[in-house]
């Protein structure tokens, strides 16, 4: 009875398992709730806030479009009471923002407040494939790279400094151009650029880290170098990346955000705030609303996420800035 009690206590999760001072969330969020009032911590939770804004938008907005209560970001309206056109009806294009289009119509007719709603979806599936997929290959890599050392740790370093001493907007154009346009092409591009940063941030880490006294001690104990790297080392690395993370995701928006500017980002009709700004600037460029909104849709969204691995990057190591290459 004392056996299966022993046995169930030790399987069950509790919050001091999730959020203790040594588990990877109490890492973060402690330091978060305990300097709150701090300059810091007040970015850090308006950043997460901003992000969980957007983030519910984007999930929030194809739902209201099948309840009827937001337009169809990619239908042109019509008529005094801005209902989608039939064949023939005159669009109602650059309609400045009243009580039925919030936001106006751009130059085809289309709201822009469903495009602006809508734009949030596709620059987080962009951001979101950029960024984890570079976090996929790029941490463990910089593990292996740090930790091993030697020849192709060389090789490693030599690779990653080349592309990331590239300019990232035409790196990402260029690779854009090859693999055409699209959401998930787009975000392969965005891959590229920041793979090398996870590697060096981890890299650096790692080579810091493998010192220390525990891990040598693990070592000496006959620890194979797979357990070294995974079981000691990467759970004190893997602390930073979410400052990281932030900081690349706001950066990730803006390269999205003018890729599709440029034209090489996402295909027309798919809403998308850099390729409405370059929209508006061709075929609108006296109607301010229709520039305004979608480019104050990528500066919180960016101010949120920079706010957020800033905060972090004080709260949770405030060695890292100097240390973040």
């Amino acid at each position: 009875m004392a056996t299966e009690t022993k046995s169930r206590s030790s399987s069950e999760i509790t919050w001091e398992s999730l959020l203790g001072p040594h588990t990877f969330f109490g890492r973060i969020l402690n330091p978060m709730i305990r300097k709150r009032r701090t300059l810091a911590g007040a970015m850090t939770w308006i950043g997460l806030f901003l992000l969980i804004a957007f983030v519910l938008i984007a999930f929030l907005a194809p739902l209201f479009t099948l309840a009827g209560l937001l337009r169809d970001p990619e239908q042109a309206l019509c008529g005094s009471d801005y209902h989608y056109c039939f064949v023939g009806e005159t669009r109602l294009v650059n309609q400045a923002p009243g009580g039925l289009a919030l936001m106006g119509t751009d130059y085809l007719g289309r709201d822009i407040f469903s495009r602006v709603l809508f734009g949030t979806r596709t620059s987080l599936e962009i951001m979101s494939i950029g960024v984890f997929l570079a976090l996929l290959i790029g941490f463990p890599v910089g593990l292996y790279s740090g930790y091993t050392g030697g020849r192709l740790d060389r090789v490693f370093v030599l690779v990653m400094d080349s592309i990331y001493a590239f300019p990232s907007l035409l790196l990402a154009a260029i690779i854009a151009v090859i693999l055409g346009k699209g959401v998930f092409n787009i975000g392969i591009a965005i891959t590229v650029i920041y793979v090398p940063l996870y590697f060096r941030v981890t890299r650096n880490h790692t080579l810091s880290i493998k010192q220390e006294t525990y891990v040598e001690a693990a070592r000496a104990l006959g620890a194979k170098p797979w357990t070294v790297m995974w079981s000691y080392i990467a759970y004190n690395v893997i602390v930073a990346i979410p400052v990281i993370f932030a900081l690349s995701a706001a950066d990730a928006i803006l390269t999205a955000a003018g890729l599709s500017y440029l034209g090489y980002g996402i295909e027309r009709p798919t809403p998308d705030w850099g390729l409405d700004l370059s929209d508006a600037q061709t075929f609108s460029n006296a109607m301010w609303w229709t520039t305004l909104f979608p480019g104050v849709m990528i500066v919180l969204l960016t101010v949120g996420l920079s706010f957020l691995g800033e905060g972090l990057n004080d709260l949770v190591n405030p060695l890292l800035k100097k240390e973040r290459m």
